[in-house]
């Protein structure tokens, strides 16, 4: 299990601060990928935006493991 992460006496679960940080790395990779050109060759945005923040949200929770910031 994740656990939680105590900012400033609060109890926040790991998982919540791991999406805020997943959509805002994917919001900035999808800006780039924007002007890049990327987004042209993709049949449908969403799909791979969603898929985009999935992979970030998957490489968060594995680096926090890995090294053993999970509580």
């Amino acid at each position: 299990m994740i656990g939680e992460i105590s900012i400033g006496g609060v109890y926040v679960p790991a998982l919540l601060l791991f999406v805020i940080a997943a959509v805002i790395i994917s919001v900035l990779a999808s800006q780039l990928l924007s002007i890049v050109g990327f987004y042209r060759v993709v049949a449908y945005r969403p799909l791979t935006d969603l898929a985009l923040f999935l992979l970030m949200l998957a490489v968060i929770v594995w680096l926090t493991e890995r090294w053993g910031l999970h509580t």
